[in-house]
This record gives C-alpha cells, structure tokens and sequence, in this order.
C-alpha cells in the first residue's frame, strides 16, 4: 500500500483547512455536537523563528501531549511554546476513562472539550487517547452494584457506551483515536488484564469495531511502548492481521517511545518498517529520552513498575551537565536521522509532555527525581538537540 497517497478522512481534511485558514488569521466556524457553533480565531503566527512545526511541515506531524493545567493557562510562555513548535497535540490525561467517565451515568467534557478548542485556535491536529486501557479504568467500570465483577456481556456493554458516546462526542474534531492500549506484552502475548479476563481476546475487536461503527470516518490506531523488542513486534503485527481478518479498520500502529541511551535504534528501524509492510501507518506517539540511570534497565512505559527513591538515581537535581546533554542530542539526532529516513511511512512523532518539568520521567519508575526527556526546558525554550533536529529536517528537503 503507498501510504503516501491514502484518501484523506473528513477529519483530517476539516485539521488541514483550519490550519490553512490559521494562516490567513482566522479560523473557520466549528460545530459542537450539532448543537453550538462559534467563531475561533487562530492566534498562530509565523513569526520567522525557525521552530520544529515549520521545519517538519512537510515531513510528518510534531506533536506533544499536554496537559489540563497548560491547556487553560495564560501564562505567554505556555501559550507560545505550545503553539510555536508543534503542529499537533494529544492529551496526557483528560480524555481517559477515570478523567472523561468518572461515573457509569457521568461523561465529564469540560477538559477534553478545552484542548480541542485550543488545538482549533492554534491550527494543530488532534489525536484522542485512549479509549480502552488497562489502567486509568474508573473503578465502577469492572464492577455491578454489589462490587462483584460484571459479566461478559455487561462488559462489552459498557465498553461499547463508553466507546460510542467518547467517539461521537469528538466526531470531526480528531483525526485519529488510539483505541486500545498496551494491551501486548513483552513476550508478544496478550496482557490479562480485566478486560482480556472477563470478555477474552475478543475485547480488541470489539473495541475497533466499536469505535469505527461511532465515527466512521475517524482512524483508529493500537498503541504500545517497548516496540522495538523483537518478540513484541510479532505480536503486534499477529494482532493487526487478526483485526484485518475480522474485517476491523486499523490505520496506525502507535510506537510510544520511552527510549533510553541503550535503545537498540537498528531493532527501532526494524519495527518501524515492519509495522508499515503491514499496510498501517506508524506514530510515534510518546517519545521521551530520559537521562538519568535506571535501576535495572529500561522498563519503557510499564507503570506497574515502581522503585524506592535512591540519591544515586537523581544525578542531575542542579541542571544538566554539558556532556549530558550533548549525548541527548548526538542520540536525537540519530533517532530523527531514521524518522526521516522513513518520512513516507511516519505521519506524526509526538513528545510526552511539552517540557522537562512536566514529564512524568520525573516520578516514574522513582518518585522524586530531576529528568530531562523532553525537547523544551523548564524555562518553556527549545533544548540544544532542537536546533540539531531542525537542522536536520532541512538539510532534507
């Protein structure tokens, strides 16, 4: 499949023309629901300044996820940092289950309904996370009203309302959904997790076919971390061929990222390509390079693992040394080198967080820690490994 020249979904193509009338200084009416329209202004200016939106433009999509606090803030440095440097946003946490569904009869919209008014001001694309995953579930969503597990069937119930009411609430307004997540071990199995449990592996067909019967027009994505282990690869794509056998739509596999200096960048390659021999496109959707040591090797992304606060395990608590972060940059620039490399089959490499001080690298796998991971700093500007990638991109054209 040349993935370079796939229909573009009605999603999609309403993100292009507000970014193309961003330009022009305004933005075109949206519809909320069917039931509210307004006007938004575009407050995205190009100022000249080179940045990584504008270097990546005709590359892929540079993203970042973000979080409740910078969505509603006022603060300039916030505002611009956000807007100036990515093309595209997903959310950290607000459209979860526990953040969007707290209650079986309670959807709560107002954080999520924020970033995508503010996606729509600055011109960015909008991708949700996530509809189904194994953690961040509301407690009442595995259990009856006696606190006893629910059955298959109330499951699959609950799954598809939760599925179609998120789905149809955002229709037209996110070009994709990371629909499962994690749901793959380290060894290519599938995870056990409740609802692997109670309705069985069918529970990731069911979740794609939810989603696609909600919005038809929106893509639908799996995303993972660890996806350049070899056995995890397999069974990623085993999973995809399974979702196409049952006549499921799946447009994108989401590679997350976590990587670390240790990272195995050819076995990273590997994965990429494999993953788009399949017929998807591939994200990269929560890339961060943390710099400090870990306890007994990189874990990725799994937020089951947890360890005790050690002094030795927080080196940089007064800023990052030089050579440090030099070593950041030598390893991004090799990194980005292989994302254009593939620039025909990545369409989007969005960073966990927008700066060092928001990541969640500084309380995960070691609460308490001073991290590093991201393309902007504490103080809300670009890192020196972003002058290096921009350099980069346009020495590709």
């Amino acid at each position: 499949m040349n993935l370079t020249r796939k229909a573009i979904p009605l999603a999609l193509m309403a993100a292009l023309a507000l970014t193309s009338a961003c330009k022009q200084g305004n933005a075109p009416a949206t519809t909320t629901d069917g039931t509210q329209t307004k006007d938004v202004k575009c407050e995205y200016v190009d100022d000249g300044t080179p940045s990584m939106r504008k270097a990546f433009k005709d590359k892929f999509l540079i993203g970042a996820a973000v979080n409740t606090r910078q969505v509603v803030s006022t603060d300039p440095k916030v505002i611009n940092a956000i807007r100036n440097n990515f093309s595209a946003l997903v959310p950290e946490n607000c459209m979860k289950p526990e953040e969007i569904h707290p209650k079986k009869d309670l959807y709560d919209w107002r954080d999520a309904d924020a970033l995508v008014e503010l996606a729509q001001k600055n011109g960015q694309v909008l991708t949700g996370h996530c509809l189904i995953w194994h953690s961040q579930v509301p407690y009442w969503f595995f259990k009856d009203d006696l606190g006893q597990m629910v059955t298959r069937d109330e499951l699959i119930a609950r799954m598809k309302d939760h599925i179609t009411n998120v789905v149809q609430h955002f229709k037209g307004k996110i070009k994709g959904w990371d629909v499962v997540n994690e749901a793959v071990m380290e060894d290519g199995s599938l995870r056990k997790s409740h609802f692997y449990n109670i309705i069985g592996p069918d529970f990731i067909k069911l979740a794609f076919q939810f989603a696609h019967e909600a919005d038809p027009n929106v893509e639908l994505y799996y995303n993972d971390y660890g996806m350049d282990n070899p056995a995890k690869r397999e069974g990623v794509i085993k999973l995809v061929r399974e979702l196409k056998a049952a006549g499921c739509r799946i447009d994108g596999i989401g590679m997350q990222s976590h990587v670390a200096f240790d990272t195995n960048l050819d076995e990273y390659e590997k994965s990429i390509v494999a993953y788009a021999a399949e017929g998807v496109k591939v994200m990269v959707t929560e890339l961060d390079l943390s710099v400090l040591p870990w306890p007994k090797g990189n874990y990725g992304a799994a937020v089951e693992t947890n360890f005790e606060y050690m002094k030795e395990m927080n080196p940089y608590t007064d800023g990052l040394p030089a050579e440090k972060a030099q070593e950041q940059t030598d390893f991004f620039v090799k990194l980005f080198g292989i994302y254009l490399k593939h620039a025909d089959i990545i369409d989007r490499v969005t960073f966990w967080g927008v700066t060092d001080g928001d990541s969640w690298k500084n309380g995960w796998p070691m609460p308490g820690r001073t991290d590093y991971p991201l393309a902007i700093d504490r103080n809300y500007q670009p890192k020196p490994f972003v002058d290096a990638i921009i350099k980069l991109a346009e020495a590709n054209k």
